[in-house]
């Protein structure tokens, strides 16, 4: 089943023109009827506060901020209008280190050039098919939920000393003998 991506608003933050026009055309041939097109990410953010939109991919590479700070803004502030928009992160860059960068700042999807349109329609797919979960630490993190999938009926060891005390506390001490 296709979906219909009519309605959807999406802001491309991208200073190279081109490449903006590109994204641009793309996601209207899936069928998006709403593109707005910002060159840095000062403007594209006071775009994302008076225009809301569903989706954002933004340029990781920009001046004076680039998108891993523009990312944080929107994650952050207490002008976002949606802190939890998910951001597709366009980069050229897709070593492990930069890839858990963009996550740690809260990136939802990382898009890497160069790119094929079903690259893009597999991202915004998959941001309105399987949202993800948001976490909130407040100063240290918030953004999407980093694990990607669930595992019911998980029985493997856990990770965190808090998962241990939280497991005793909802269904006793056997929920502990797994803990290493």
């Amino acid at each position: 089943m296709a979906l219909n991506l009519s309605k959807l608003n999406v802001l491309v933050v991208e200073d190279i023109l081109p490449m903006a026009k590109l994204l641009a055309a793309v996601l209207e041939s899936l069928g998006v009827n709403h593109v707005s097109i910002q060159n840095n990410a000062e403007s594209g953010f006071d775009s994302f506060c008076k225009t809301n939109p569903d989706i954002v991919f933004i340029d990781w590479e920009m001046e004076p901020m680039d998108g891993i700070e523009l990312t944080r803004l929107i994650r952050r502030s207490p002008q976002s209008p949606n802190r939890m928009v998910p951001i597709i992160l366009v980069t050229g860059y897709s070593a492990l280190v930069r890839v858990a960068e963009a996550r740690d700042a809260g990136v939802t999807e990382f898009l890497v050039k160069p790119f094929s349109a079903n690259d893009i329609a597999k991202r915004v797919s998959y941001v309105i098919n399987k949202p993800r979960d948001f976490v909130d630490l407040g100063e240290i993190y918030f953004g999407p939920d980093r694990r990607r999938r669930a595992v019911p009926n998980y029985g493997g060891p856990f990770r965190r000393q808090d998962d241990a005390a939280n497991a005793k506390n909802s269904v006793g001490d056997n929920a502990l003998l797994d803990w290493g």
